[in-house]
């Protein structure tokens, strides 16, 4: 539907599109001839568009072309549309569009002005030393944390709006000449091919993106800070940021990311490689320590040392369950007082947790429901889990598993299927680069950044397994 040049008929169109009480139709005198201004009340600077749009124009003469009328606004993203619809997605935008009589085309204005969270230290992934600054849910605000941080004419920055109702912004950014060219052009495929009603959030994008949609393990990167994403990218990855999210995506992913935190590069190497060994035991304590405690009980008793043998077997003698139905029903309450604790109001949800574990604890004890020992194994368990937040999600799961496997498999179970689980992730290629990398295969340039951290001005090298041309990070003299 075009623009014409009676403006009755374009403000009956635009009407029947925009047909929202939030939605302004302004009437004003552009010169001589009549005009109007359409937009969104609550994301539109209206102060602005009185000083520098619609005053302007009052003074101006109508006669001229549109494009002549469109050089008296003194702002900048100024557009010339000749199509009703393409105005009205505008306006949607948070864009004004403003339509004179006697003219085809219309003009819009980016006069956008959304309330936006202030920058300040992201809740996840927080650190004693380093910056300070997070993303927030404004795309624009990210896009100038990333400038800020890459100075560079080789920074590149793609833009797309996907979501039929939403048409949610995606900024899809990375390091020309490093990020290598297939993954760019991988990427950029997989976000064109975007076609869903809407993208609330950046965790769609990532399910959109994974590479193997149904697997339990995580497939695509994200962090809250700046100088994380652009750690990645300046390694060779590319960098996602959708508006809405404060988390920004990055790929390719591999799983020694979330064994790496920010602070391990601006701490001693020494305090840093203490700190990832014991996140790697924490991994190990959180999805094991249950299940080999079931295994232990039910099928190898001769691997537990006497003296506790003796604590456990006086834990248990009223027990009326198995010792797997017992473990189970205490990771059932774990779980049940955590997603309690997250859903509840803050304070309440912290105070619950703390009582909650109490209370219930003690009394299942006494009333000789569970055992003080499976009690002792689920709280290390519980805490260890999150040493690791990133892969909550994959290790509880993993948990239960475990657990099951356990109580009906013992001990050769667990390595059976720990076995499977390794080869499944040898055997993965997150766009190109091996999921398990270093290890698998094997690439020492890239041991200087695994589970073991090289001083960071010894890391010569960006990572082989991400496959960039521009191999050198740095130039010792």
């Amino acid at each position: 539907m075009n623009v014409k040049s009676e403006l009755e008929y374009n403000k009956k169109a635009i009407k029947a599109i925009l047909g929202s009480d939030d939605v302004i139709f302004f009437d004003f005198e552009a010169g001589d001839k009549a005009a109007f201004c359409v937009y969104v009340d609550s994301i539109t600077d209206k102060e602005l568009l009185g000083l520098e749009v619609i005053a302007p124009l009052t003074k101006a003469d109508a006669s001229k072309s549109i494009l002549n009328l469109s050089k008296r606004i003194t702002l900048a993203n100024i557009k010339t549309i000749d199509k009703i619809n393409d105005a009205a997605q505008e306006v949607l935008n948070g864009n004004t569009a403003i339509f004179i009589d006697g003219k085809k085309k219309a003009v819009t204005v980016d006069l956008k002005k959304f309330e936006v969270r202030a920058i300040s230290e992201p809740p996840t992934g927080l650190a004693v030393r380093g910056p300070r600054n997070g993303f927030t849910e404004s795309i624009k605000s990210n896009l100038s944390l990333v400038r800020r941080y890459l100075k560079s004419s080789d920074l590149k920055v793609e833009n797309f709006e996907k979501g039929q109702y939403t048409h949610t912004s995606i900024a899809f950014v990375y390091i020309d000449g490093i990020a290598r060219p297939e993954i760019i052009d991988k990427v950029r495929e997989k976000i064109k091919a975007i076609n869903v009603d809407g993208i609330p959030d950046s965790s769609y994008v990532a399910k959109l993106l994974s590479e193997r949609k149904t697997s339990l393990f995580k497939q695509v990167g994200s962090t809250e800070r700046p100088d994380v994403l652009i750690e990645r990218m300046l390694e060779g990855r590319v960098g996602i940021i959708v508006d809405g999210s404060p988390f920004a995506l990055t790929l390719p992913y591999l799983l020694i990311e979330d064994f790496q935190a920010a602070e391990d590069y601006y701490i001693s190497q020494y305090r840093a490689n203490l700190v990832r060994a014991l996140r790697v035991v924490a991994m190990i304590f959180s999805i094991l320590l249950p299940a080999v405690f079931v295994a232990a009980q039910l099928f190898h008793l001769q691997i537990i040392p006497l003296n506790f043998l003796l604590t456990i077997v006086n834990g248990i003698k009223e027990i009326p369950f198995s010792p797997s139905l017992e473990m189970f029903f205490v990771l059932l309450i774990f779980e049940l007082l955590n997603e309690t604790s997250v859903r509840m109001p803050k304070y309440v949800g912290m105070a619950l947790a703390v009582v909650g574990a109490l209370v219930l604890g003690e009394t299942a004890v006494n009333a000789g429901i569970v055992s003080t020992p499976a009690i002792l194994i689920m709280a290390l368990s519980g805490i260890s889990i999150y040493a690791i937040p990133e892969i909550v999600e994959t290790t509880s799961v993993l948990r239960f598993v475990y657990l099951l496997i356990a109580g009906s498999l013992g001990g050769y179970g667990l390595i059976a299927l720990t076995a499977f689980i390794v080869l499944y992730l040898a055997s993965a290629d997150n766009y190109g680069a091996p999921y398990l990398a270093p290890y698998s295969p094997v690439l020492l340039n890239d041991f200087q950044d695994g589970l073991y951290m090289n001083n960071v001005i010894g890391m010569v090298r960006r990572p082989a397994s991400l496959g960039s041309k521009n191999k050198i990070r740095q130039k010792l003299k």
